[in-house]
């Protein structure tokens, strides 16, 4: 017995100190994988695959708040103290995707490309932090059906020895998102699931992500592709639950730094508009903003006239008109 006694010790700590919490629908009780734990001060969290995330008050001690959000759902605002180890979002009608026809058989179609940008220089890319989402928009013909087939995104795999030249091992989680253009700027998210995919340091630095089972159709006003970092995974590809920022103190104070994550994305000056905008997600409003002087005039990026990531997609153009 006495040799049991220090084991349920540990076991009883251990649930104490690794708080778990699960994420479900509050109807059919199925767990809602990657939903937005928002701090309210800006920083956050997701919740992986399974719904899942982890929070403590010794962790996080100055958050008394979550903002639990996800696509359909109405956003849960809950105290921190106390928190069930279930907690469930009711769904919102308002805010359910939008049904829409996608045509199975178009006929022919040709095959068109708008070519990423590729460069290998550290101080021309943006350095992802979980808390920024990415889009680039990209115009379609009005009178042909087109649908993305692939989309390229740019990537800066550093060397954890120059010496060497052997690549930094990381593998990162990220969440592909679809917006009409409202004026110039993301506006609605389009119908379809998130598509969640990884890159790893074995990855091309012109990574191709394959999309076509999405059927992602461009409207005839074009579309907005982001991207956004959910943070790094562990050997089999599931989400770590880690803290995304850290704190250093200053002579103002205790200053929250962003973590950021690898690969670098590659800006470029080589796009003659300014195609790219951002959004902190862990904000309220989450106003998207042009990648541009207006956004920043400090930015070494836009000091340079790299005010563009270099994502690229490749498309199917139908002869046929969409339905």
């Amino acid at each position: 017995m006495k040799k049991v006694f220090p084991i349920l010790i540990l076991l009883i700590s251990q649930g104490v100190f690794c708080q778990v919490y699960t994420i479900q629908d509050s109807v059919q009780k199925f767990p809602i994988s990657y939903a937005t734990i928002s701090f309210g001060n800006g920083n956050g969290l997701f919740a992986d695959g399974d719904g899942v995330f982890q929070f403590t008050k010794k962790r996080y001690p100055d958050i008394d708040s979550l903002y639990i959000s996800a696509l359909g759902y109405k956003e849960l605002s809950i105290s921190t103290k106390n928190l069930p180890s279930t907690i469930l979002l009711t769904q919102d009608i308002a805010e359910l995707q939008e049904v829409v026809v996608k045509a199975e058989n178009l006929g022919k179609y040709k095959t068109k490309k708008t070519a990423s940008k590729v460069h290998d220089d550290y101080f021309k890319c943006w350095l992802p932090t979980v808390e920024s989402e990415i889009a680039v928009f990209f115009p379609r013909d009005p009178l042909k059906s087109t649908k993305i087939s692939s989309v390229y995104l740019p990537i800066k795999i550093e060397s954890s020895n120059r010496s060497s030249g052997k690549k930094q091992s990381f593998s990162t989680l990220f969440k592909m998102q679809f917006y009409r253009n409202d004026q110039g700027f993301p506006g609605k998210r389009l119908s379809g699931e998130d598509i969640i995919f990884r890159i790893t340091n074995k990855n091309k630095t012109n990574f191709e992500l394959d999309i076509s089972e999405y059927k992602v159709f461009i409207p005839k006003e074009g579309i907005f592709v982001s991207i956004q970092v959910l943070g790094y995974t562990d050997k089999e590809g599931k989400l770590q639950h880690t803290k995304k920022y850290h704190e250093v103190e200053t002579r103002k104070g205790i200053v929250k730094v962003s973590t950021t994550f690898r690969p670098l994305l590659p800006f470029t000056n080589k796009i003659e508009n300014n195609i790219t905008f951002t959004r902190r997600i862990f904000f309220k409003n989450r106003t998207w903003q042009r990648f541009d002087r207006k956004y920043s005039e400090n930015n070494s990026l836009i000091q340079k006239g790299f005010m563009n990531y270099g994502m690229g997609i490749k498309m199917h153009v139908y002869e046929k008109q969409r339905l």
